[in-house]
């Protein structure tokens, strides 16, 4: 009987994933707006359209950042559209800084896109946090008058 519900549910993922697709592979791709962003055009496009807001959009690119090794130039080096200062601003440092880190060329857009914040912006919005924000922000964000936690951009491990 066991053997019975175990073929069931392996055909079952047949149907729902693609032959030779594991549930891993497949989730991974996804998101609950279809296939995550795989690129930071795609994001402000996104965002830019209604489609998805820019906290869950930017997590998604995250993802498939980290997972696609092979594209990770690609996924940084079009520039996007505008959007307003803030989040300009936030596009540019996550290329330049997500270059850095990996040892990417920094895309040349990021130097011009996103200087229209006038009045730093503080991430998590608390008085007493701006201090440790200020100290750890790293030096892409930072230049752009952006105050993050240094691991901003991390995401959980699959």
């Amino acid at each position: 009987m066991i053997g019975a519900v175990r073929w069931k549910f392996l055909c079952y993922k047949q149907i729902i994933y693609g032959r030779g697709k594991t549930y891993n592979s497949v989730e991974r791709d996804l998101s609950l707006f279809g296939k995550k962003p795989e690129t930071l055009r795609e994001v402000v496009r996104r965002v830019g359209t209604g489609e998805q807001k820019f906290d869950p959009s930017l997590r998604e690119f995250l993802d498939s950042f980290y997972v696609n090794i092979n594209s990770r130039q690609q996924a940084i080096d079009q520039r996007p559209a505008s959007i307003d200062a803030v989040h300009d601003a936030y596009v540019a440092a996550v290329a330049e800084h997500l270059a850095r880190v990996y040892g990417l060329a920094i895309p040349e857009w990021s130097e011009t896109h996103g200087n229209g914040l006038r009045e730093p912006f503080f991430a998590g919005g608390l008085q007493s946090f701006k201090g440790v924000l200020v100290a750890e922000s790293p030096t892409a964000f930072r230049r752009r008058l952006l105050f993050v936690s240094k691991d901003a951009l991390s995401r959980p491990r699959m």
